[in-house]
Order: C-alpha cells, then sequence, then structure tokens
C-alpha cells in the first residue's frame, strides 16, 4: 500500500510538472510573436518621429529582458536595476507631465543576485495609483540601496484623499503574486510593510540576499 500511494504521488508530480511547462511554453508564445513584431512596427514609422521610435526601442528593451534574461531563478542584482530604471523611464512617458519622479539608487554591492521581477510589481503600483492633482504636485519618489547583503526600498506615491484604501494596499493580484513568490523564495528573509495617510502611500519592502 506504501508503495501504490508513493507511485501515485510521484504521477501526480509529473503530470503537475508537465502542465506546468507546458503553460510555461503557452505563455511563451504571444510575447515572443510581440517581440518578432516589434521590428516591423519600427520600420513603418516614420523616421521623422524619433520620439515614436525611442519609445518603441525602450519598449523592445524591457520585452527582451523579460523573455530572455528572466529565464533563470535569479538575476545578477545590477541587470535587475538596470531593467528597473529603464521601465520607470518608460512608464514616465505615460504619464502627464504634471508627474515628478525621484528615483534614488545607492551603493550597489557587485556579486548579489535576486529573483527577478520583484520589485517592478511595486513601481507599477506607483504608477497606477499616483495622484492627478492640477494644482499642486504628483510624486513618486522611490529609493533602492544595499546595507551589507540585504536590499532596502521604498515606493512612494502622492494619492487623492478620496482615493479608497482598497486601490492601493495589498490586495492586488500583482501583490497577492509578490507577496507569494516572496515566501517561496525568500523565506523569513524579508519583510514587506505599508504606510498610508491622507496624501500618500508607502510600501518598503527588505530582501536579504545573501
Amino acid at each position: 500500500m506504501d508503495r501504490m500511494h508513493t507511485q501515485q504521488q510521484l504521477e501526480f508530480l509529473e503530470k503537475e510538472r508537465v502542465r506546468n511547462e507546458l503553460d510555461y511554453l503557452k505563455a511563451q508564445i504571444n510575447p515572443h510573436a510581440l517581440f518578432n513584431s516589434l521590428n516591423t512596427i519600427y520600420g513603418h514609422i516614420d523616421k521623422s518621429n524619433q520620439v515614436a521610435r525611442n519609445i518603441l526601442l525602450q519598449f523592445s528593451e524591457l520585452l527582451r529582458y523579460q523573455l530572455y534574461d528572466c529565464a533563470g531563478e535569479k538575476v545578477i542584482l545590477e541587470k535587475e536595476i538596470e531593467y528597473v530604471t529603464n521601465y520607470i523611464t518608460f512608464q514616465r512617458l505615460r504619464k502627464s507631465e504634471n508627474l515628478v519622479v525621484n528615483l534614488e539608487i545607492g551603493n550597489i554591492e557587485p556579486g548579489l543576485n535576486i529573483a527577478p521581477l520583484l520589485l517592478v510589481v511595486l513601481i507599477e503600483n506607483a504608477f497606477k495609483f499616483v495622484s492627478n492633482f492640477s494644482g499642486k504636485e504628483n510624486k513618486i519618489a522611490i529609493k533602492l540601496f544595499i546595507v551589507g547583503t540585504t536590499l532596502h526600498s521604498s515606493f512612494l506615491n502622492t494619492k487623492e484623499i478620496q482615493q479608497a484604501a482598497t486601490s492601493v494596499n495589498s490586495n492586488g493580484i500583482g501583490i497577492v503574486n509578490l507577496k507569494r513568490r516572496l515566501e517561496l523564495l525568500y523565506p523569513q528573509k524579508y519583510k514587506l510593510a505599508t504606510k498610508m495617510e491622507n496624501d500618500f502611500y508607502e510600501t518598503n519592502l527588505t530582501i536579504d540576499l545573501a
């Protein structure tokens, strides 16, 4: 009976592995097709429209990183920071000129690795829920720095007072997935905290990368 139970468990795990691999491969099809189409789109943009061409090239670099550089479980921290910087620049283009974005990157020690695409979830939230005041400053402030082997990061955005707490807190799919990934990849080695005031929302994430 024990052998039979063990065999059933092994068969179940194998089926799960195959299903997950198929899901992963299926998820790759559309991004690859999109990436391969970017050259065609680029060629159809008038050469005088350099702004549009540059935006498309920037988007292409973001997609390239997600498709090819994030294949492994970990990436070099400097590469992830470079991706984050490009992502912020790209997101900035989609917002009005009435938005101030401050990015501070402190000392980044070489030789550290991080699971890819963790920080970008919190950056995306900051851009998604930042205020849209017409008469005063709208602001996003992002700080990244290393102390020892621990990555410290903070993500602050101004918000409108009437903005519901549920729109900026941890109930979104992206945040739920982020928490789950952190639990699996960095058990007992991370801290995720949020702070909400009338006019701003802030998330702080620390991860021991050792």
